[in-house]
């Protein structure tokens, strides 16, 4: 019997400390968009990890670069160069708007870091009383109590006294007056998701991001996307940035680029990173060369010549079958939302899109709740075109067993 296995049939251990409401699995291994758990059932895996596993799970570039870097070095510290660091760096330079980056292990680091930098560039720039920073509710952008106050979602912010200052929470996307109203002396920047995760799948318009980086550029503000969970092809576009026309000056990533492994970043123009200087922000860990060798690979994967356009087509065709489930299901799904392979689907609310996706994992399906009562399917972006197929299908089963449940 294997340590897993050993693990598993004694229940959740009461050791780790309880800050999830974890499903009563535990996953042994996976191949491909599959996990299979200790007991050797299979699970079509359209959660990702949470947009993380984007090229599926075991995949041998990947597994071949983290194993030939681990026989090699694991550990130097940033008190030195980094070759790693220095092509995935200069890789994703030549690929987006950003001319520096610094490389952390989580979202949330990357977001901190990057409300760092917005701070530190009106302070340098001469404006140190330039601090605050507009956000937008129904966004996630970590569980810091910096980022958690970014959001100001009440239920992460409960409990943890008060809420670190400098944000100016809004009610809403894609209402300019609301944001240029919000504006004032102490604004230093404007971040936000293009689309909204955690927040229900919920996206920014075209117009939208294109009118906030025009009253950056009027009010001498930064402009700084969230990319961490719309990244590294998760819409068919590298960044989701690219399908407004517009340019950030600033933008954190994470999830995807490591495929897996813990990898960060965030991304600057040379003008928005000027005031991060030595001394001003640090990692013990941020671009490990384990970490740069997997983000390497990863990035490499995607930016082959075909890759994101197939992505395209995957998912036209998996929002082609979701609409049919929304047809035979239209009583209680309202919608489907998202670009690319990140897909919302809006349940209305006579049921909990949380008790839909527990009817997902009785089928074998894995699938992310979210705000506003959605439910998230994230597959990886290599997942077959038959596989998208099982998935859709077994959505619709589990909304058939769902309804049951509430009659």
């Amino acid at each position: 019997m294997s340590a897993a296995t050993t693990a598993a049939s004694s229940g959740p251990s009461p050791a780790v400390m309880g800050t999830y409401g974890r499903y009563d699995v535990v996953f042994d291994r996976g191949e491909g968009s599959w996990l299979i758990d200790t007991k050797g059932e299979r699970y079509l895996d359209f959660g990702s990890g949470i947009a993380v596993n984007a090229l599926g799970h075991a995949n041998p570039k990947l597994i071949a670069a983290l194993a030939e870097q681990a026989q090699k070095l694991w550990h130097t510290s940033n008190l030195y160069r980094v070759a790693g660091q220095e092509k995935l760096a200069e890789r994703l330079v030549a690929t987006t708007f950003a001319d520096k980056v610094f490389f952390c292990n989580s979202g949330a680091e990357a977001c901190e870091g990057i409300i760092k930098l917005a701070r530190r560039y009106q302070f340098t720039s001469g404006h140190p009383e330039r601090w605050r920073i507009i956000t937008f509710k129904g966004s996630f952008h970590g569980r810091t109590l910096g980022t958690i106050a970014a959001a100001g979602n009440e239920k992460y912010l409960e409990g943890f006294g008060e809420p670190a200052p400098g944000f100016d929470v809004l009610e809403t996307v894609n209402d300019l007056a609301l944001v240029e109203k919000a504006i004032e002396p102490a604004t230093a920047a404007i971040m936000v998701e293009p689309i909204q995760g955690e927040g229900g799948i919920r996206a920014c318009t075209k117009e939208f991001l294109q009118g906030l980086r025009a009253l950056a550029d009027k009010n001498g503000l930064l402009l700084i996307l969230d990319e961490v969970q719309t990244g590294v092809g998760r819409t068919g576009k590298l960044f989701a940035y690219e399908a407004a026309g517009i340019k950030p000056d600033a933008m954190a990533i994470a999830k995807g680029i490591g495929g897996g492994f813990p990898v960060g970043a965030f991304l600057a123009t040379t003008e928005a990173a000027k005031g991060m200087v030595p001394g001003t922000h640090g990692s013990t860990f941020g671009g490990n060369p384990l970490a740069m060798a997997v983000g390497n690979a990863v990035l490499e994967a995607v930016l082959e010549p075909g890759f994101l356009e197939e992505v395209q087509r995957k998912a036209l065709r998996f929002k082609q079958l979701l609409a049919r489930v929304q047809d035979e299901h239209a009583d209680i799904v309202e919608g489907i939302r998202g670009e690319g392979l990140l897909i919302g689907v809006k349940i209305k609310d006579k049921i909990l899109a949380g008790d839909v996706v527990k009817a997902c994992l009785a089928e074998h399906l894995l699938t992310v709740g979210a705000g506003d009562n959605v439910v998230r399917m994230i597959p990886p972006l290599t997942t077959p075109d038959e596989e998208l197929a099982e998935g859709v299908a077994r959505l619709s089963r589990a909304l058939t067993n769902a309804k049951k449940q509430v009659k």
